[in-house]
């Protein structure tokens, strides 16, 4: 992904990931209730988001919709964090993640499964 969306932008995507395509105005109700934005903000950063290729505009009454798939985002956010907190290692980021907290046997179960998928 060659985009590069702030966490403010990224709450745009959220909303639109979450209920599909919907109006900017919809939008702006949404994100005032969540972060208390006004509708002038929200605007704002749909505009940069459709400047950026992430979100695409029609009408009528300002139709947005996502261009970008959340697990792209998921999956370039991932790779930015692992390689700017964890020297480029998934297996640093894994060992911190697992640290964290004592895991139950249905997550142990779990993770055996998707590393096993991964062999």
């Amino acid at each position: 992904m060659d985009v590069k969306l702030f966490d403010s932008e990224l709450k745009i995507m959220e909303v639109l990931w979450q209920e599909g395509d919907c109006t900017a105005k919809h939008i702006s109700d949404v994100l005032k209730d969540e972060t208390g934005w006004n509708i002038n903000t929200t605007y704002t950063l749909i505009k940069r988001c459709i400047k950026k290729g992430a979100v695409e505009r029609s009408e009528p009454n300002f139709m947005c919709h996502a261009l970008i798939p959340k697990e792209e985002v998921q999956e370039a956010e991932t790779n930015e964090l692992i390689n700017k907190v964890y020297d480029g290692s998934a297996d640093k980021l894994f060992t911190a993640l697992l640290g964290r907290k004592k895991l139950s046997a249905e997550q142990i179960e779990k993770l055996k499964q998707i590393v096993g998928d991964l062999e």
